[in-house]
């Protein structure tokens, strides 16, 4: 009895073995292997660069004559307009040098008026008359001189914008050239980003020189500025160190919402045009080189290898490697080898596929 027992165990193992094989053959054999083509059409991908935001204009304020800070027309942060006084230095010997230099000239007016009349009677030569207008217009220049040393002790605001931090208090013992604030004009934005070498060259490809190029600014918080820009200019060497050119952006800012010295991201968008896409899950990927496979004629796989021009969400744009009319695999890529032939597929029309993946057409 323990024979026959051991021999009916034995015999449904066999069979459950034998039947879990069979299943799994049919399983296998069972697979419908989904195709499509790729897609031509424009499209376009974006690239973002960490940038720096400046004021178009950013100028340090100085004193432009030695002297004590009497008064401060201004506050910190607050806006200004061009012509508005800011500082005021002491002026009082300022103003002693302009009434002497003013006192001067009406003396030399006077030996002036005087010598005319004696030139008119012969009395002196016209020699001593050049030289007595000589002495008056000396004096004339030593009054202007001294009226803008006058003029020095008030600074001027010399365009609209926005105070910065003050460096120095009421009272002060200022030296000639000593900053004071800084000023800066935040009307308008100038935006700088470094690009690397090969994507210089791929801005290059895809942009005219002569075209006016837009450009958008994610700010610090992730949001998009509402404004656009637009590449104004690249400076004209590379860094060696780091490979990177500067691109310089102009941006309006007329809401005064950005400010000198913030950052952010500088989103730049390539356009593509006629560009064939595919889905990234048709793809492979073997020592850091992609593949697909291609479906002939006879529904034989072949591997193939394609070189990407760029990538989107779940899309890579090809540059080199297929044509719109050629069949890929879409699913079941890990199931095949080079050189299968497909027993049962469904081939999906390229637009049903495009409809469930990010893809940015123009």
């Amino acid at each position: 009895m323990n024979k026959i027992n051991a021999i009916a165990v034995l015999a449904i193992i066999a069979a459950i073995i034998t039947s879990s094989c069979h299943s799994e053959k049919q399983e296998e054999e069972s697979v419908v292997f989904q195709i499509t083509s790729p897609l031509k059409k424009d499209t376009s991908i974006s690239r973002e660069y960490v940038c720096v935001i400046k004021a178009y204009q950013h100028t340090e304020i100085r004193a432009l004559e030695k002297g004590y800070l009497q008064k401060i027309y201004v506050d910190e942060g607050k806006p200004v307009k061009q012509g508005q006084v800011m500082f005021q230095l002491l002026p009082i010997v300022y103003q002693a040098e302009r009434q002497k230099a003013a006192a001067e000239v009406n003396y030399a007016e006077v030996e002036y008026q005087n010598a005319q009349q004696l030139a008119e009677k012969n009395v002196i030569s016209p020699n001593e008359l050049a030289l007595a207008k000589a002495k008056l217009e000396k004096a004339k220049a030593e009054l202007a001189l001294a009226e803008a040393h006058l003029k020095f002790t008030e600074i001027i605001a010399p365009f609209d914008g926005l105070m910065d931090k003050f460096n120095v208090r009421l009272g002060a013992l200022l030296d000639e050239g000593e900053v004071l604030t800084t000023l800066s004009d935040i009307s308008k934005l100038w935006v700088y980003f470094n690009v690397p070498e090969p994507e210089y060259l791929d801005f290059k490809k895809h942009f005219r020189s002569d075209s006016s190029i837009s450009v958008r600014l994610r700010m610090a918080n992730g949001e998009i500025f509402q404004h656009k820009g637009v590449i104004e200019t690249i400076e004209s060497d590379f860094d060696n160190e780091t490979g990177n050119i500067a691109f310089r952006a102009g941006f309006p800012n007329p809401e005064r919402l950005l400010r000198h010295g913030e950052t952010g991201n500088i989103i730049l968008t390539f356009p593509f045009k006629n560009a064939i896409l595919i889905p990234q899950k048709a793809t492979f990927e073997v020592l850091e080189k992609k593949f697909v496979y291609v479906v002939d004629k006879n529904n034989v796989v072949h591997t193939r290898e394609i070189e990407i021009a760029g990538e989107l969400q779940d899309i890579f744009i090809v540059k080199k490697g297929l044509s719109e009319n050629d069949r890929i695999v879409l699913e079941g890529i890990r199931k095949l080898k080079d050189g299968d032939k497909l027993k049962e597929f469904k081939y999906i029309e390229p637009a049903k596929v495009y409809n469930h993946l990010k893809v940015y057409a123009e």
